[in-house]
């Protein structure tokens, strides 16, 4: 078959190295781990790199990731290194807001921020105590099928010297990323039609490396022709307690400006226009730009097939309403791990599959509707005009942003809650799933 590696191997019969392998330890694949292995199954966790390393990210996470880590047992105490955050401050259309988190029974009323220098080291940690296996500095080239067709295991590159290596287990779970390079080993091509975004990041030595609030920028103005134009898309500024800001934006594929857009040179001209004191100039950056991808709105299925699952940025999970991606990562990874875990307790066959392919329709159960209307969202906000107008006309409101933070950051309860939750969680369950 195209883009197979290793060819096909025999059936159920050949001895397996474990339970479930999953492929790549960041937030998704660590947290998938974590919970296969709280339930007694054999895990084999494969990571490309070395621990600690550097990853682009924002760095900041919101009170639905904070549940996530507590359901790992992690210690997000501020004396275990954390920075507490109280709530998102938006600044646009002249007007300065600060948003507390909402006070829910599902989600803790703060966020936190760390780098993901340790953070996904922490996790991975997490996963091992847990009992599963971690094997660093392996990089998975391409999945291992049976005669069938089904994946039954994977081939990879183990060390600086590559040695071929082949593991094998039942299940394969997909945790490698945007590039997907696993799920496009079988033919899984992201889907072109879904949202996409781009963010650039640096890091900053600054008096606000504190600040106590997640900062949102909702206008980003870029210079074309001498004339100021307003960009779909959002800046940040995340205090990291340590001495420094993580200072980024993301622009959304959905603009006409997508692709003439400089990132780079926008964020550096975002930050030359910001006050001298807060220390966001060239001298006191603390390394390059970085950029990444965000794969919006399910823009990779299916999330299930043929012996292979796939979680966080591999299946396109970041919440196109915010970018965020670190907690879909987690959940998805959790989701998958409670579906294989009864799915492995059945025989091989038919009842098996049949409860893999759960999988999917509780992913759709969970974001269907609610990213459905992300994309919605996003098409909105890729024109200008609609922009600046919510901007000028819907900051203001303090009782319309209380709201719209509820939505963007998909902070409700899902049962007893108020108005504003009952009125989210009623829509995202009329609009079709993406």
């Amino acid at each position: 078959m195209p883009g197979v590696v290793g060819g096909p191997v025999g059936n159920a019969e050949r001895l397996a190295d474990a339970d479930v392998i999953v492929v790549g330890a960041g937030p998704a694949g660590s947290a998938a781990a974590y919970h296969l292995a709280r339930s007694g199954l054999d895990v084999l966790l494969l990571e490309k790199t070395e621990f600690p390393r550097e990853k682009v990210c924002g760095d900041g996470l919101t009170p639905r990731a904070v549940r996530s880590l507590v359901s790992m047992g992690i210690d997000t105490s501020t004396e275990n290194g954390w920075l507490h955050n109280k709530g998102l401050r938006v600044i646009g259309g002249g007007v300065r807001m600060e948003l507390p988190w909402p006070d829910l029974a599902a989600y803790p009323n703060y966020g936190l921020t760390r780098t993901r220098m340790d953070f996904d080291d922490m996790l991975s940690k997490a996963a091992v105590k847990a009992g599963a296996q971690l094997r660093t500095s392996t990089t998975v080239t391409g999945p291992v099928l049976s005669t069938a067709g089904r994946v039954v295991g994977v081939e990879a590159e183990v060390g600086p010297e590559k040695t071929k290596a082949t593991y094998r287990a039942p299940l394969v779970i997909a945790a490698d990323g945007v590039s997907g390079r696993f799920a496009l080993a079988l033919g899984l091509a992201r889907n072109e039609a879904r949202p996409m975004g781009v963010a650039v990041r640096r890091y900053y030595q600054s008096p606000r490396h504190d600040d106590d609030y997640l900062e949102s920028w909702l206008e980003l103005w870029d210079k074309v022709d001498g004339k100021d134009r307003l960009l779909p898309g959002y800046g940040w500024i995340f205090g990291l307690g340590d001495g420094r800001s993580n200072v980024g934006l993301g622009i959304l594929n959905s603009s006409a400006a997508f692709k003439d857009v400089n990132y780079r040179q926008l964020l550096k001209s975002w930050m030359a226009g910001t006050p001298e004191e807060w220390g966001y100039r060239e001298e006191n950056a603390d390394g390059p730009i970085r950029g990444a991808a965000l794969p919006m709105g399910f823009n990779r299925k299916p999330h299930y097939t043929r012996g292979l699952m796939l979680v966080g940025d591999a299946g396109g999970m970041v919440n196109p309403f915010n970018g965020e991606g670190i907690a879909y990562a987690m959940e998805s990874g959790e989701i998958a791990a409670e579906v294989a875990v009864q799915a492995l307790a059945r025989a091989a066959g038919p009842s098996r599959e049949r409860a893999l392919r759960a999988y999917p329709t509780l992913l759709t159960e969970r974001y269907g509707g609610y990213y459905r209307l992300g994309g919605v969202f996003v098409k909105l906000i890729s024109n200008p005009d609609i922009m600046k107008v919510a901007t000028r006309h819907g900051l203001p409101h303090p009782l319309l942003m209380r709201f719209v933070l509820k939505l963007l950051a998909n902070l409700t309860d899902p049962r007893g809650g108020d108005a504003m939750d009952r009125v989210i969680n009623g829509l995202s369950k009329l609009a079709p799933a993406v």
